[in-house]
């Protein structure tokens, strides 16, 4: 089971707002032992926002959605959702109990309207507004405000996902290797590979004045990688290089 991120907001994509989602996504889910398999950026393009997500629907990979789910004339996200699903959207009881009693007597249909979801959807209870996001399937949708959506990332994995928290499990090793360049080191990154199918075989180039190295490396399942780095340690010396353990 594979988990991503969609990034939805012009203000992202016109530099007017640094994006914060990606780096918390990796953070939140490193957590868990899981990891990011891809992100993507879109801008508040309606029929960019439906085909992407359209397919991604059509996979088994659990997807964060970050924006574009409130009421304004720039918020696209829930219609597209149900676009995409091939739904409509409609007021969902749970949500609306949420912010009636978050409102309350100054309820208005422009605020009943943030619950109005693709049909059949569950709601994600939010911890600062009482104003929640929504799933369809393995879609997680979540306000773009980072104090909403990040502790709302954090239920959805600890709520419905808790059973993948250890199978993700992942570890990390790397060595730095000096006076060697990447092309010198291929075939026995290609080795490894073969050797320890499932693993990823990496490279870090790092270029300076006061320094030039290779960081070599390989992640994957915590009980492989002791020996995988074993072995590309072994490739380095036998190719007349040197290695030190990475910082």
């Amino acid at each position: 089971m594979q988990f991503a991120a969609i990034i939805i907001g012009d203000e992202i994509m016109s530099g007017k707002r640094q994006d914060k989602h990606m780096p918390q996504v990796i953070s939140t889910l490193g957590e868990r032992g899981l990891e990011l398999a891809w992100c993507e950026y879109l801008a508040d393009e309606p029929a960019l926002i439906t085909a992407t997500l359209a397919r991604t629907m059509a996979t088994d990979d659990v997807v964060f959605s970050f924006g574009g789910i409130g009421a304004t004339p720039d918020d696209h996200t829930r219609q597209c959702a149900a676009a995409a699903a091939g739904v409509e959207l409609a007021l969902h009881a749970d949500a609306e109990r949420e912010i009636r009693g978050r409102f309350g007597a100054e309820i208005t249909p422009q605020r009943l309207a943030m619950g109005e979801f693709p049909r059949g959807s569950r709601i994600i209870p939010n911890p600062y507004n009482r104003i929640p996001g929504f799933s369809v399937g393995h879609h997680h949708f979540l306000p773009g405000f980072p104090q909403m959506a990040w502790p709302m990332m954090a239920w959805v994995l600890d709520n419905w996902y808790a059973d993948q928290h250890a199978a993700g499990s992942v570890a990390e090793c790397a060595i730095v290797v000096r006076g060697a360049g990447e092309s010198q080191l291929i075939d026995l990154m290609n080795v490894t590979l073969a050797r320890y199918a499932g693993l990823k075989v990496f490279s870090l180039p790092h270029m300076s004045e006061a320094d030039r190295y290779i960081e070599l490396g390989v992640r994957g399942e915590p009980q492989r990688v002791p020996a995988a780095i074993a072995e590309l340690k072994a490739g380095v010396i036998a190719l007349g290089f040197t290695w030190a353990d990475a910082p």
